[in-house]
């Protein structure tokens, strides 16, 4: 098969000229011209995008918010309570006395630092997905464009046998009346 220029692919293809393409629909093109896969995992793709700061934000994040760290956090405070207020307290003892306001401190601070990096994981999560949106587009580009290929070959095959059926026809036609 003859080796299609890359602007006649774009003009033929998307029906735009090579200078208006934008980098999803180059790189579809680029690959129907090489004749290499397009598709890409978005998960690999994000992970080798990420920093150490990212990474960290997913891990606390993830932490952060499941199951197991409500219920043992809940049971820190409950044991913190208890501790100054029933068993540290009869021994005059308590270190952080109702209304804990060193608790409320630490507390505040837990909070103060674990917001913005929850936000950061959803940022990076919401950056995933657009990349995989990204990658997915290009595929269903690619698959599209090759069925639009294929159609056109079909095309060609069909009508190159209707010709020759309507030749065929023709010279039996001929022959019939000549004889």
């Amino acid at each position: 098969m003859a080796q299609i220029p890359f602007a006649d692919l774009a003009l033929r293809l998307l029906r735009k000229p090579a200078h208006a393409l934008d980098a999803e629909e180059r790189r579809v093109l680029d690959s129907i011209e090489s004749g290499t896969l397009v598709s890409r995992d978005a998960a690999d793709e994000a992970d080798a995008r990420a920093s150490v700061g990212d990474r960290l934000a997913d891990k606390v994040a993830a932490i952060g918010g499941s199951w197991g760290f409500i219920i043992s956090f809940t049971v820190v405070l409950l044991g913190w309570m208890l501790l100054n207020s029933d068993v540290l307290a009869h021994f005059g003892a308590a270190f952080d006395p109702y209304p804990y306001i060193f608790l409320n401190l630490m507390l505040s601070t837990l909070a103060a630092i674990q917001a913005p990096v929850i936000m950061m994981s959803q940022n990076r999560q919401a950056a995933k997905d657009r990349l995989a949106a990204s990658l997915d587009y290009e595929t269903n580009l690619r698959a599209e464009l090759d069925i639009l290929r294929l159609h056109e070959k079909l095309d060609g095959v069909i009508l190159d046998r209707l010709t020759a059926l309507e030749e065929k026809i023709d010279r039996l036609a001929n022959a019939a009346s000549a004889a």
